[in-house]
């Protein structure tokens, strides 16, 4: 073992202890911005690495970055509110309908923003509306905990919905469409099987009826806690409400859609997510001349500090022969079949995701299947199978995405506390049955797709 290989594994390791342990509640940027500076200083990683690192990563980070800005205006226009009300009413007393509705937010939110962007956006609606439903904490867990979890594997079915999905895209050279045409159904149907078995999971510790102390949640939600004057938007009725929300959901579905185009035009899309984000800054601005500087503040830039840390350290694993010894241990699987090939790359890329973060977990694992010259069909169910791997694989412990990262970072912020037991309750059962489900619909789906 050479001198640069043993700087890569042992300040990985000092560095992967520390995030797991997080004395005196430090946060992950800390450690990993540490880790990365010293991998950096030993040369184990050189400049034309970091330059080749943000070629990858900077576009997607844009785009990223643009949709979370998204998320946060919501806010602003009295969404977070009106989403809570629509939820309590739609449950109509019941704690599983409510269950149910849960998980169909937080999947829309998914595939309307991002996997971040949709934590940002579902997390304080769930506090808010929880808190008012007058839920004890160990009742509230349950419905906190499966929305951020299926928030974050609804990135799945499409490429634009998670930053990682995003740069391996681009590594692997395939479009949004064919990653579209090719995931979307297993994921989904995927997806469906986690929410059952999560509710199968849960359901003892959800209330079968709710307080009947909450009576007009209308009433509740937009005259205790909507406050106008407090930077919301003004609008007085609820048919009101509803037609203003309706507009910024379809703008928003628009600038969705307008991705796909540029992709096909062969547009960078992150212009068109920042010219959306933009117009919806306009657009509060002129709702409410709401100074554009609260974005700079809620925006949660650690979070990004911590993912280019751990691509860092991650490249100099790379650089240090971890490629390499990946290679040897997937070509002698991957030369028994497709079969084989999926259920290898979706399992290793799980158990990176849940060491390294899943961002650079998929950098390393895309980069290993881009150097075993396989054929376009074998590469690309490869590949989807790494992204199963990422965005849900990557679940079984909390630190092994940014968005579950963010989510835990807004609990503290309101004094919720989800320990790493209640996590791993849920967690340890549901995810690793989900991931070599929906990895096994994903094989069947590309045999009927190309046969």
């Amino acid at each position: 073992m050479d001198i640069h290989m043993m700087i890569s594994v042992f300040v990985f390791l000092i560095t992967t202890a520390i995030i797991f342990w997080r004395p005196k509640g430090i946060s992950e940027a800390w450690p990993a911005a540490i880790g990365a500076g010293i991998v950096l200083l030993t040369g184990v990683v050189s400049h034309a690495d970091i330059l080749d690192i943000i070629q990858k990563i900077g576009g997607a980070s844009i785009t990223i970055i643009a949709t979370i800005v998204m998320a946060v205006i919501l806010e602003s226009f009295g969404f977070f509110h009106w989403s809570a009300a629509r939820l309590a009413q739609l449950a109509k007393g019941s704690g599983y309908k409510l269950y149910w509705y849960i998980q169909l937010l937080c999947f829309l939110m998914t595939l309307l923003f991002n996997n971040d962007g949709s934590i940002l956006i579902t997390t304080p609606i769930l506090i808010l509306l929880l808190k008012n439903l007058q839920l004890k904490p160990h009742q509230q867990i349950p419905y906190l905990l499966t929305g951020a979890l299926i928030a974050t594997a609804s990135s799945a079915p499409i490429g634009v919905s998670n930053i990682v999905n995003l740069i391996a895209l681009k590594i692997v050279n395939m479009s949004l469409y064919m990653h579209t045409a090719m995931m979307f159904i297993p994921s989904s149907l995927g997806l469906v099987f986690m929410s059952w078995l999560m509710y199968v999971v849960v359901k003892k510790e959800l209330p079968k009826k709710l307080p009947d102390s909450v009576y007009d949640v209308e009433q509740i939600f937009f005259t205790k806690n909507f406050h106008p004057l407090k930077g919301h938007a003004s609008v007085e009725t609820k048919s009101q409400r509803t037609k203003f929300m309706v507009k910024i959901l379809l703008f928003v579905f628009i600038i969705r859609c307008s991705l796909f185009v540029a992709s096909f035009l062969a547009i960078p899309i992150e212009i068109v997510a920042v010219l959306g984000s933009l117009i919806l800054l306009v657009w509060r601005w002129y709702q409410l001349r709401t100074n554009p500087i609260d974005i700079l503040k809620k925006t949660p830039w650690h979070i990004l500090i911590f993912a280019f840390s751990m691509y860092v350290l991650i490249y100099g694993l790379h650089n240090a022969g971890l490629t390499t010894f990946l290679l040897q241990i997937c070509e002698p699987i991957v030369k028994q079949g497709l079969f084989e090939a999926s259920f290898i790359m979706g399992g290793l890329v799980s158990i990176l995701s849940n060491f390294f973060n899943n961002h650079p977990a998929l950098l390393i694992g895309t980069i290993t299947l881009t150097e075993m010259n396989l054929d376009p069909i074998t590469l690309k169910t490869m590949y989807l199978a790494s992204i199963i791997g990422s965005d849900v694989g990557s679940l079984l412990l909390p630190i092994g995405t940014l968005a579950s990262l963010i989510w835990m970072h807004i609990l503290r912020q309101n004094n919720i506390k989800v320990t790493w037991k209640d996590y791993l309750s849920v967690s340890l059962i549901v995810i690793p049955v989900s991931v070599m489900v929906t990895l096994f619909l994903l094989y069947n789906w590309i045999q009927i797709i190309f046969s």
